[in-house]
């Protein structure tokens, strides 16, 4: 009995320990490499060249086989698209750039991520090109001479020169698409050796790649086996898609304007706090959008010209002209806001028509109410009696008492006045009337008190 018992107990110890064992060995066992898939559908900004940076880290930490990025990009800022360039030419683990989907396009900065990967591909009906720079020095916009634009666009050519040679590419037709703003499809980029394939999905490069080496940008040659691969999505963070919808300049000019407009109505009713909390909150939100994109500081000038515009026309009551004004400058500072070569990163018409508009209409309307309650005469508290009509009940010599609003008040005459005297309220000094006679004629409505 005891004999089978501890054979029992052995082999149970013995099943442990096999177990345990196993498992060490699977995780020990090296991670199977995947290929990391990064999609950016957006303009070239920091906030997308921090997420491309990330991805790469991510990329080499795990050991993966290759980066796949997805883009479709009307272009962007040179600052960042020279970031991504050196995170990629400097990347461990190869990076495949594919232009897609079909009618999607690599614009200006996009041609120069596409040109800087290890492999470069394109799919039926997109384009790539028009990279002529145009400067954006961050947020203080500097007008460049002739000379400043030649070295501009010297400094991007040489750029893409520099990566289209590593890679083996035709440095001639890159820099055409700098100096020329040529553009080219997939099938005129693929025949000028810009790209080294054209396929209809990634699976379809993957196919397409296998057995063929590529050069790498230390001069080395590699080649990939990604048949079959799978998959891993890379996103952005929380984080980075608040910062990414930021970066759009219509978002900044509404937060901006909003905020404008909430420190306004705080002016208007000192106190309230929600309204100050939030134009606080919104504008510097907006402040640090704009900060990372290329602002012109002059337009702010006209926004708030605007509002100045805006209390104008409550006060000197013009019928419109300066409310029309005032949504005018509003309009032309949300349009010249943002100064950016590509229309996807400036401020679109409509978007400042239909911020300007109803913003200039309500502020207007909020000051006259403002204005008109200010003008308005005091009818509560003590002041309120000033300019309202009483009655002598004693004789004022020129000291005496005036019936006035249903109370006897103390009261002071400019001159002596006879007992019945209708008098007016002109000034009152603390708890005494000071009154002027009214007249023979008491105004309608009004009641002497009755005397014995």
């Amino acid at each position: 009995m005891h004999s089978l018992s501890n054979r029992f107990l052995l082999t149970h110890s013995g099943l442990r320990l096999i177990v345990s064992l196993a498992a060490v060995a699977l995780l020990s066992l090296p991670a199977r490499a995947e290929v990391l898939k990064v999609v950016v559908n957006d303009t070239i900004q920091p906030i997308s060249a921090e997420y491309i940076a990330r991805a790469i880290d991510e990329a080499q930490r795990r050991n993966d086989q290759a980066i796949l990025i997805e883009i479709n990009t009307p272009g962007g800022l040179v600052s960042s698209t020279r970031d991504i360039i050196e995170k990629i030419t400097s990347s461990t683990v190869p990076v495949i750039v594919y232009v897609t989907p079909t009618g999607g396009h690599a614009g200006s900065a996009g041609i120069f991520i596409l040109e800087s990967a290890d492999i470069a591909a394109m799919s039926p009906g997109t384009a790539a090109g028009a990279a002529h720079p145009v400067t954006l020095i961050g947020p203080v916009q500097v007008k460049p001479d002739d000379e400043m634009n030649r070295k501009i666009e010297n400094d991007t050519a040489a750029l893409i020169r520099s990566v289209a040679s590593k890679r083996g590419r035709n440095v001639e037709a890159a820099e055409s698409a700098v100096r020329e703003s040529k553009s080219f499809t997939e099938q005129e980029a693929f025949a000028a050796h810009l790209i080294d394939y054209v396929a209809s999905s990634p699976e379809d490069l993957f196919r397409q790649m296998q057995g063929k080496s590529f050069k790498r940008f230390d001069g080395q040659s590699a080649s990939l086996d990604l048949t079959g691969q799978t998959f891993v999505a890379f996103d952005m963070t929380l984080k980075e898609h608040i910062l990414d919808e930021l970066m759009d300049p219509n978002v900044a000019f509404l937060l901006l304007a909003i905020g404008a407009f909430a420190l306004y109505v705080e002016f208007n009713h000192p106190g309230a706090v929600v309204p100050g909390t939030v134009g606080v909150v919104f504008i510097l939100v907006a402040a640090f959008a704009l900060n990372l994109l290329p602002t012109r500081f002059a337009a702010l000038v006209l926004i708030l010209a605007s509002f100045a515009l805006f209390a104008a026309e409550a006060k000197f009551a013009t019928h419109g002209v300066l409310t029309i004004g005032g949504i005018t400058l509003l309009t032309l500072g949300g349009l010249l806001l943002v100064d950016s070569p590509i229309p996807e990163m400036r401020v679109h018409l409509l978007t400042a028509l239909a911020v300007s508009i109803p913003l200039g209409l309500i502020t207007a309307f909020l000051m006259t109410i403002a204005l008109k309650a200010r003008r308005n005469k005091v009818v509560t508290g003590a002041q309120g009696l000033v300019g309202e009509p009483g009655v002598a009940q004693t004789a004022l010599t020129p000291q005496g008492k005036v019936f006035v609003h249903g109370e006897l008040w103390d009261a002071i005459a400019s001159s002596p006045l006879p007992i019945g005297q209708l008098v007016v309220v002109r000034r009152i000094d603390g708890l005494i009337l000071q009154v002027e006679p009214l007249g023979a004629t008491p105004p309608p409505g009004f009641r002497a008190p009755a005397t014995v």
